[in-house]
């Protein structure tokens, strides 16, 4: 039972990831990805009476299971089985967050930043709300989320998807180096 409560190593979880795309496409050739799964939440909620919103849900209603299943297993890993230990993050990020005002900043996501009082502020209206909506139109606008492309995709062996997957590391990056500071800053 040890193992249930300790970070699985990147040699176990990263084959259970990859064998998840073969065994979908087998299986029925389904493909694996999440930000589809909004469309269909929409359909659902929403039907469209217009013929150009027209979607029919149930033709991917496995992938609303999938997302139950995500949501089920987040929360058994966050706090089923949560890690007692803090995330180990560098010494020189947890400087670079001291210098920026962070008076804790452990783990990837500080409580300072990251809680529902700092939502009314700037800082945290910037990262949370001005960032969800640049992650979603991104998401729109590759056609595909980071897992759909950086799973799916890669693994076969689509040039989009590549463009995709280092356009967003490449996003992540400058992000971090060039406007993070001046948001932490505020």
């Amino acid at each position: 039972m040890e193992i249930l409560y300790k970070p699985w190593p990147w040699y176990v979880a990263g084959p259970l990831i990859g064998i998840t795309v073969p065994i979908l496409l087998l299986l029925g050739n389904k493909k694996l990805g999440i930000s589809s799964t909004l469309t269909q939440i929409c359909a659902v909620c929403i039907p469209a009476t217009a013929p150009s919103l027209k979607y029919d849900w149930r033709k991917d209603s496995w992938n609303l299971l999938f997302v139950v299943g995500v949501l089920i297993g987040g929360f058994l890993g966050g706090y089923v089985f949560a890690n007692p230990n803090p995330v180990a993050i560098s010494t020189a990020t947890i400087d670079f967050l001291k210098s920026h005002g962070l008076n804790d900043p452990q783990g990837f996501m500080p409580q300072e930043l990251f809680n529902w009082s700092s939502l009314v502020t700037l800082k945290g209206l910037l990262l949370m709300i001005a960032g969800g909506f640049m992650v979603g139109f991104g998401t729109r606008y590759a056609r595909g989320c980071t897992s759909g492309h950086g799973i799916l995709g890669l693994s076969a062996l689509q040039w989009p998807s590549l463009l995709a997957t280092a356009s967003f590391f490449l996003g992540g990056i400058l992000f971090s180096r060039f406007v993070l500071p001046y948001i932490l800053d505020l």
